[in-house]
């Protein structure tokens, strides 16, 4: 057997229908569009158009809602500060602040406070001042021997007045 022997099994493709190739093809003149019209026509597309009908998107009930005044936490795990530690972008013998983060590249901005979640592990005593930070983070940071100090969110309107 040679390369140009090879084929493909009887069946196996199809060829394409060429449409808008003459009467003989069988989809020639119209290429199965029908007659004029908006659908006859290229380059459109009438999605979620019943007909006059109330579209189903419209029909159905709205769900779900969205907080004006929720907060948004930037959010540091504790593997990434352990590392930071250990590069010396972070210093562990002073108490790590937002800004310290924010500085050392961390955190990229503040948002309305940083959060400190569990994932990875950290084994230095670390004294972190921030925002938040979940149970199993301040846990973890204890067991080292470091400690967490949680800030109370600082109000938008607070924030405005000191500057």
């Amino acid at each position: 057997m040679k390369l140009n022997e090879l084929r493909d099994n009887p069946g196996a493709t199809k060829t394409k229908k060429r449409v808008a190739r003459g009467p003989g093809s069988g989809k020639g003149k119209t290429a199965g569009r029908g007659i004029k019209g908006q659908k006859s026509r290229s380059g459109v597309a009438i999605n979620s158009y019943e007909g006059g009908q109330m579209p189903l998107y419209m029909r159905l009930p709205k769900r779900g809602f969205n907080k004006p005044n929720r907060k948004a936490f930037a959010v540091v795990n504790l593997g990434l500060i352990e590392k930071f530690i250990a590069e010396g972008k972070l210093d562990a013998a002073n108490a790590i602040t937002e800004e310290a983060l924010i500085a050392s590249g961390l955190v990229r901005r503040k948002r309305d406070g940083i959060r400190v979640l569990a994932k990875g592990e950290i084994s230095t005593k670390v004294t972190l001042q921030v925002t938040g930070a979940s149970k199993s983070a301040v846990e973890a940071v204890e067991k080292a021997g470091g400690s967490i100090e949680i800030l109370a969110p600082v109000a938008k309107k607070e924030e405005a007045a000191a500057e």
